[in-house]
């Protein structure tokens, strides 16, 4: 048996190994394409990316030529005269070494990206001496060309791949670009097209002598889709220079379909600073900036207590649970009490309803809502879980599943957090009652806040909020199409409507009005903390305002929120009179609130962050900043909106 086994194993062996020979040298073709890989060059076609226009067809970012330099390593002859080749580049012999380590790091034989993203002019120079330098050659790509100097966190940017991508991604090779941020990488795949592939056939002495395979593995490239997005471009521009010397947000949405139609955030920077060979360095200068944190979405990403916006939640809820009606009334005292000397301040005083609770924003009526709500149940727990689960259906304390690659959940809470805050018990409505006035545990970001105004202009429902309004020969996704529907019916929005309508005739906003809009919105205030120098300090108020218009038929509601503005009614109040006005009618005729709003810094309230005096930040200033002045401090502006303004970035730093 043994004399068998071991000639039976050889035989096995052996007709194993000729069946795969054969099949990789016969059958599979392609294989025999990789072991010939020392005597082909695999160069790409890289397709122009996919043009960007706004809702209404302007062009917001096409692109420009661009070259890369590329290298082999192992091809480099000895006798390169580097000094010749760095000068040429307007590169330092350390920034050589750099480069070509980092290339034979990635690999000798293989190309990678020496030098990226040169222009015309710069490449002119080296295209008429390129043969002296044999190992390299150039690749051409394009690059974005940004036709507005707005809408920087819209966009996003493109950037070079990294070597975990390219490890997860077979797509991309070293040196290849990508989109981060913005619609870049919402829709890269759709927007970068595909890449063409030609072999070359190398002779022994390395030289090319044309197609492998008279081309029969080439491929053509691709273009990208051009995408239209539902911005506004008139809109989102002034919205961005009505925030110079401001910091926060602004999200405006069409209701009946959920489209974005602007979406700011200051301070904020020109997208064409990183386009080119100054790309690596601006980004770095932006990413570093730890006061004014310009990378940083405040539309999307900062949580912030809502305010008195919320007090329309509350009223809706308690609608909804039958411990209120329109004709339920509440005495209020310039505030009330309740419990072992706790008192909740409110501007309001004498009998509230809901009417008038809502535009006098009476912290008491509210309150005392939100408490007959949680002790409708008799267990607080199961009260709280019950309105959150109300709360929660206007989009609310989740991601939203916008088509944009960042967001926060805010916070809405749930028996389970106060059950983490108080482990022994003992928590009820008069513990909570916080929540009513949109203060406590409530967090939301600027987009929620407009969302929830959405959902109550359509009395109801929602769709979620996106970007992308078209996109060449494709169909969006289905869920932004789809109706959202809250648990609040629909009877119990026209009061609540009523009264925000007349927070514009006769309540907090009754000095934002604009003639021939029926404006319908809401004032708010939230108290603001932070640590300096170790100690919890109470700062300026944040500024919230939330609107929606017409009245009837709503064509946009808005959100903004001004980190350390004051009132609402001060700031983001008049803000939103002016984008509303904007976007309806496509020009301003309340010029003096455009005055005071451009105007209007708020670079002294941040600079106490720092505890700094506003005069000592403007001298801190880096005189090599990109954004030309961190805090500014405008002249008296005494003209309209046709004047002409400059994006500056005003000096902030974050603080929830």
């Amino acid at each position: 048996m043994r004399k068998v086994l071991l000639p039976s194993l050889i035989i096995i062996a052996a007709s194993l190994l000729v069946i795969r020979v054969f099949y990789l040298q016969i059958v599979d073709d392609s294989f025999k394409l990789k072991s010939e890989n020392n005597a082909i060059k695999k160069q790409y076609d890289y397709p122009e990316r996919g043009y960007i226009y706004d809702r209404y067809g302007k062009l917001l970012v096409a692109n420009q030529a661009s070259y890369d330099i590329m290298v082999i390593p192992r091809e480099i002859k000895e006798n390169l005269n580097i000094g010749e080749f760095c000068a040429l580049l307007n590169i330092t012999r350390e920034e050589y070494d750099k480069r070509i380590t980092k290339a034979k790091v990635y690999s000798p034989r293989l190309p990678s990206v020496f030098l990226s993203q040169l222009n015309k002019n710069e490449f002119a120079a080296f295209q008429e001496k390129i043969r002296k330098y044999e190992g390299f050659y150039f690749q051409k790509r394009s690059l974005r060309d940004y036709e507005v100097d707005y809408g920087a966190n819209i966009f996003g940017f493109i950037t070079q791949v990294n070597e975990n991508l390219i490890a997860k991604n077979p797509y991309y090779n070293s040196g290849d670009l990508i989109g981060q941020q913005g619609v870049e990488q919402s829709y890269e795949e759709i927007l970068r097209g595909i890449k063409g592939v030609k072999y070359i056939q190398k002779d022994k002495y390395n030289r090319e002598i044309g197609s492998y395979k008279d081309g029969r593995y080439d491929t053509i490239a691709v273009a990208g889709e051009d995408i239209n997005l539902t911005i506004d471009a008139e809109l989102q521009k002034y919205g961005e220079e009505l925030m110079i010397n401001k910091r926060g947000g602004i999200v405006a949405i069409e209701p009946k379909s959920g489209e974005i139609l602007a979406l700011v955030t200051a301070p904020s920077y020109d997208p064409g600073i990183l386009v080119g060979r100054q790309r690596s360095k601006n980004y770095t200068l932006l990413y570093h900036d730890s006061i004014a944190k310009p990378l940083y979405d405040r539309g999307l990403l900062a949580e912030y207590p809502p305010g008195s916006p919320f007090k329309i939640l509350t009223g809706l809820v308690a609608l909804q649970e039958g411990v209120i009606n329109e004709q339920t009334t509440f005495m209020c005292h310039h505030g009330f009490s309740y419990g072992r000397g706790r008192f909740m301040k409110c501007h309001g005083f004498g009998p509230h309803q809901l009417h008038n609770g809502i535009y006098n924003s009476c912290n008491t009526y509210f309150a005392q809502a939100y408490m007959l709500t949680i002790n409708k149940y008799g267990n607080p727990g199961k009260a709280v879980d019950v309105w959150s689960d109300h709360v929660k259906s206007f989009g609310l304390g989740q991601f939203m599943g916008y088509d944009l690659p960042i967001g926060k959940r805010g916070n809405i809470p749930t028996s389970k957090t106060y059950k983490k805050i108080y482990p022994n018990g003992g928590w009820r409505s008069t513990t909570i009652v916080s929540n009513a006035i949109g203060q406590g545990e409530v967090l939301m970001t600027p987009i929620q806040l407009a969302n929830m105004m959405a959902t109550v202009a359509n009395q109801g429902y929602y769709y979620t909020p996106h970007i992308i309004k078209k996109i060449e020969g494709k169909k969006i996704d289905a869920k932004f199409t789809t109706k959202h529907v809250t648990t609040v019916d629909q009877k119990y929005f026209p009061p609540v409507i009523s009264g925000l309508f007349d927070v514009y005739n006769k309540g907090t906003a009754y000095a934002l009005r604009v003639n021939g809009i029926d404006i319908c919105g809401k004032t708010g205030t939230a108290e603001n903390f932070a640590k300096i120098n170790g100690k919890r300090t109470q700062l300026k108020d944040h500024s919230i305002f939330v609107a929606f218009a017409p009245k009837d038929n709503p064509k946009i509601a808005i959100a903004i929120m001004i980190e350390n503005g004051g009132f609402g009614a001060t700031v983001a109040g008049p803000i939103a009179s002016l984008m509303i006005e904007k976007y309806l009618k496509r020009k301003i005729t309340r010029n003096d609130l455009e005055v005071r709003v451009l105007n209007k810094s708020l670079a002294g309230e941040y600079a106490k962050l720092g505890g700094m005096t506003e005069a000592s930040a403007i001298e801190s200033t880096p005189k090599d900043s990109i954004l030309k002045a961190k805090i500014v401090v405008p002249k008296p502006v005494a003209v309209t909106p046709k004047t002409e303004v400059k994006k500056i970035v005003s000096d902030t730093t974050k603080k929830n």
